[in-house]
C-alpha cells in the first residue's frame, strides 16, 4: 500500500473521508480553541494541548474529549506512541477560515459581499486610515483581475 503524503493508513483515511466532505463543519468555541492551539502548535500531544491555554485552564479530560470529537470531526489527525498520541491538524486554518468566512457573509449578508464591504464602510468605529486601507487593499486587487482578462 503506498502511503505517501500520509504517515499512516488512518491518517490517510480520515484526509480521505475530509476531502469526500462536500463543506468542513463548523466548529464549537471549544473545538476552536483547541484547533487554535494546535494550529500554532503544528503538533502536540494533548498535554501540550492544555499547557497553552489560559488560566484557568480547562481539565486535562475536557481537552483529551474535546481532541476526540476533533478527530471524528476529520479536523485532527493522531500518530500512536505506544499509550500516547502525538495530534496535529487535517484542516489548515486557512481552508477553515475560508469556509467560516464564506458562511458568515451567507448567513449575515445574503451571499453578498458588496452588502458586507457596505456594512464595514458605514460603521462608525472604523476610522478613515482604516477605510483607506481597505481602499486600498480592494484597488489592489482590481488592478490584479484588470491585468489577468
Amino acid at each position: 500500500m503506498n502511503n505517501s503524503g500520509a504517515r499512516n493508513p488512518q491518517t490517510k483515511k480520515m484526509k480521505a473521508e475530509q476531502n469526500s466532505k462536500s463543506a468542513i463543519r463548523e466548529l464549537t468555541k471549544a473545538e476552536e480553541q483547541v484547533m487554535q492551539i494546535l494550529w500554532d502548535l503544528e503538533k502536540g500531544m494533548a498535554g501540550q494541548v492544555l499547557e497553552k491555554f489560559d488560566d484557568p485552564k480547562p481539565a486535562y479530560n475536557t481537552v483529551s474529549t474535546i481532541i476526540r470529537i476533533l478527530e471524528q470531526k476529520g479536523f485532527v489527525g493522531h500518530k500512536a506512541y505506544g499509550r500516547t498520541h502525538e495530534y496535529f491538524p487535517l484542516v489548515s486554518k486557512k481552508d477553515y477560515t475560508s469556509m467560516y468566512f464564506r458562511n458568515f457573509v451567507s448567513n449575515y449578508f445574503g451571499n453578498s459581499y458588496h452588502s458586507l464591504v457596505s456594512f464595514f464602510a458605514k460603521d462608525k468605529s472604523l476610522s478613515l486610515k482604516e477605510l483607506e486601507q481597505i481602499q486600498q487593499t480592494i484597488d489592489k486587487e482590481i488592478m490584479k483581475h484588470k491585468k489577468l482578462k
